[in-house]
């Protein structure tokens, strides 16, 4: 959330192990007070260490919260010789370096049936379901997604939480690894149905420009069948599998989390046909601008290799 980017990594050379830990300085307790949030994050970088693993010839064998004494293990990561039903995963590497959240309308052009089905089947891998809403639910969706972003936009604190984690106007001397610098908010909407978070807010970017977006856009739901925090690592991980294989096919993606970060709009975002589950993501999908890169800290910040 916010590009926050609440992990660190420790590498144990004697056991070839990973550890996932949260970085919890990195919460962001207005808007993401259970951090659910930040178990969507690390469950992403979870995924993608796994796909890395893969590329380099191993086979990872993964456990979540495997200390109930030490809720912030979120996971490890054992390293062992390429098996299992893993081995799948090393084609999605190059996409880690290409999937950027694209801020940018989308065109029109209709997602095909078939690539919806893959997508689906990325989040069904990792424990997760993912569906297209339609017709009335769809326009549900965007109508929690509208109110959620209106909300958000007269709330104090999630305004601050904007001004902690968006980098409107920094000069380049002054810029950091962390956050949603102006250059990758996109353009104001000026009409359009697509729901898109204002990382400005209140306040006025030099030089930012405003365009039409998509009429009808396409948004894909994750959501899981419990609400634990297995289970957001869970669906942070299909997220993640569900954007590379996304950027892997030429999709680009944005975030419209806006409603989940209300209790009372969250719920009704579930699957109007059985009314079970826990939305856990919204993604906005679609045939557009790749979107700028935004800064990663650096790997001695989130990284310790011990013997």
């Amino acid at each position: 959330m916010h590009n926050a980017q609440p992990w660190h990594f420790r590498y144990i050379q004697g056991s070839r192990t990973f550890h996932v830990r949260a970085d919890l300085t990195r919460a962001i307790p207005h808007s993401d007070p259970d951090n659910r949030a930040l178990h969507l994050g690390c469950g992403a970088a979870l995924l993608n260490l796994r796909v890395a693993v893969v590329h380099e010839g191993w086979y990872p064998v993964t456990r979540l919260m495997p200390d109930p004494g030490d809720p912030a293990l979120l996971a490890t990561v054992q390293l062992t010789g390429l098996g299992g039903d893993e081995s799948h995963l090393g084609v999605l590497y190059p996409a880690i370096h290409q999937r950027h959240t694209s801020r940018f309308p989308f065109e029109e052009t209709e997602i095909p049936e078939g690539l919806r089905s893959a997508l689906g089947d990325a989040a069904r891998r990792e424990g997760a379901v993912l569906t297209f809403p339609a017709s009335w639910h769809l326009q549900e969706v965007l109508e929690l997604l509208a109110e959620a972003e209106a909300r958000n936009l007269t709330d104090r604190g999630a305004d601050q939480d904007l001004a902690q984690w968006t980098r409107a106007g920094a000069p380049p001397a002054n810029a950091t690894a962390e956050g949603v610098p102006d250059y990758a908010f996109g353009p104001r909407k000026l009409g359009g149905k697509a729901p898109m978070r204002d990382f400005a807010g209140p306040r006025v970017v030099a030089g930012r420009g405003a365009a039409e977006f998509e009429r009808t856009p396409q948004l894909a739901l994750i959501s899981t069948a419990h609400d634990h925090p297995e289970d957001w690592l869970r669906a942070g991980q299909a997220m993640e599998r569900v954007l590379l294989l996304a950027t892997h096919e030429g999709l680009s993606s944005s975030f419209a989390t806006q409603a989940l970060e209300w209790t009372d709009l969250r719920w009704p975002l579930r699957d109007p046909v059985s009314g079970t589950g826990h939305t856990q993501v919204v993604l906005r999908l679609g045939y557009g601008p790749k979107g700028p890169s935004t800064p990663r800290r650096p790997v001695t910040e989130v990284l310790d290799i011990l013997p």
